[in-house]
């Protein structure tokens, strides 16, 4: 198998093949490794690997033989991480598996490396001073996105088929959108944040994985969903596998499009261009579409998010062995310890009820309407340089700000709890990817997949590859 074949299949398509003994799991390794090396040569998105050996897994799991790559965050027993920061790198390794971890294990699936993140993992620019620049693959000058942008630039290269991503804020989305990838933020509930943590950064952070296709997407959520031992919450399990969703219909939905954000801004015209093609397209599918959004003050939304983020994300940092050395950190980190040491209770307590005002607010609209079609980005993807979280101008909130400016459709689903998908349905003039969000309500991840599945027949995008792809490259 040489890396042009291997990078023209998804996770199933390769499965499939392994399992009709059509190419061996060995073979599909040594071609992912091949595209591994080709592909972060361009892009950049490796924080560490390839590993010498793959991390033991089950190879007659549902995904036996797939490969795989994890997020620089403490996931993978052995196996150090940096968050994407020099004050962390040569510490700590993380002690055992989380709970999602176990599961990619027991999939099957082949962890050849982790993958860049920018600092701290709160940026939607997988830019930092520890590991340079991940390059978007369909234009080079451009960002990934963030945080989980090594992640997804590797994917759309083609080095492997799906990747480990993860979402406080719209960090699956956002770089789904600006790599042409489909980027599920689960439901709150829905994959296992165990053990080490019951309500990862206040309910806000959500695991999942990075894909190219809906299929994939689909079938890895058969194998994660689903609680771990002693978890706090769980959301409903579903009444029939998800990978048959895809295929499903689905309708007539009452569906709501908005391409207003929060907080308001502007928006890119073909960004919303994109976005009211798929409302088009749904109608024609024969769903109720109208011009609707939640009622939510962007202000409020901050306020919400502002001590939540300085406490969930300093608090594990603070209480470390080796905390960070603050002359090894980017200007925002530094600002952010610092502020996190003045966050009272009575602040954070006064920024969960906003959660919870929010909660309701969008709880109450998912009552009116089966689904909310937003675009990810404001923007199309970002040149380099354009968030610069290493600007000691900034404080924490002008940050918030200046990062939600860019993407303001995403972090209000992560406070309320809804599952979002990013699809690309969308293309400039210019050749880049517009990701098109589709939120359901609490719980509903077989509406969000068939429909999804629905629009990838209607609207395809498995053709498109980047001009950086190792699908365009064949072994010497």
């Amino acid at each position: 198998m040489d890396i042009h074949e291997y990078a023209s299949y998804d996770a199933v398509g390769l499965r499939e093949l392994i399992a009709a003994g059509a190419v061996s799991a060995a073979e599909v390794e040594a071609a992912a490794r091949q595209a591994l090396a080709v592909a972060n040569g361009e892009v950049n998105g490796l924080a560490l690997g390839p590993f010498t050996s793959a991390l033991e897994h089950a190879p007659d799991g549902p995904f036996g033989g797939v490969p795989f790559l994890v997020k620089d965050v403490p996931v993978a027993a052995g196996i150090p991480f940096t968050l994407g920061s020099r004050s962390l790198q040569g510490g700590p390794v993380a002690a055992h598996d989380s709970e999602l971890m176990r599961r990619f294990r027991a999939a099957g699936l082949v962890t050849l490396g982790s993958t860049t993140v920018p600092e701290f993992a709160i940026s939607f620019a997988t830019e930092s001073a520890a590991y340079g620049v991940t390059a978007n693959p369909w234009d080079l000058g451009r960002g990934a996105g963030g945080s989980s942008g090594g992640a997804a630039a590797l994917v759309a290269a083609g080095a492997v088929p799906l990747a480990h991503a993860n979402d406080g804020a719209g960090s699956i989305r956002v770089p789904a959108s600006c790599c042409g990838l489909v980027g599920l933020k689960p439901s709150r509930g829905r994959i296992s944040p165990g053990p080490d943590s019951g309500d990862p950064l206040f309910g806000m952070s959500y695991d999942f994985v990075l894909t190219r296709t809906v299929r994939d997407t689909a079938q890895l959520l058969d194998v994660l969903h689903g609680p771990g031992v002693g978890d706090k919450y769980a959301a409903p399990g579903p009444v029939r596998p998800y990978g048959t969703e895809p295929g499903a219909g689905a309708g007539p939905l009452r569906v709501a499009l908005t391409t207003t954000g929060w907080p308001d801004g502007p928006v890119d015209p073909e960004v919303a261009a994109a976005t009211e093609a798929v409302g088009r397209q749904l109608s024609g599918m024969g769903h109720g579409v109208e011009v609707a959004a939640p009622a939510v003050d962007g202000g409020a939304l901050i306020d919400g998010i502002l001590p939540t983020t300085l406490a969930g994300f300093a608090a594990p940092l603070l209480a470390a062995p080796r905390p960070p050395d603050p002359a090894r950190l980017e200007a925002v980190s530094r600002r952010l310890l610092a502020d996190a040491r003045g966050v009272t209770a009575l602040e954070l307590v006064a920024a969960l009820d906003v959660h919870n005002g929010l909660t309701r607010t969008v709880g109450a609209f998912f009552t009116r309407y089966d689904l909310l079609v937003t675009p990810t980005l404001a923007q199309l993807p970002a040149l380099h340089g354009t968030l610069r979280y290493d600007d000691p101008d900034h404080s924490v909130r002008s940050w918030l700000e200046s990062m939600f400016t860019y993407g303001p459709f995403t972090a209000l689903f992560n406070i309320t709890g809804q599952p979002a998908i990013s699809l690309p349905s969308g293309w400039s003039a210019g050749g880049l990817p517009i990701g098109v969000q589709i939120v359901a309500p609490h719980g509903r991840e077989d509406l969000l997949l068939r429909v999804a599945g629905a629009l990838e027949v209607a609207m395809p995008w498995a053709g498109r590859v980047p001009p950086v792809s190792v699908t365009h490259r064949r072994a010497s």
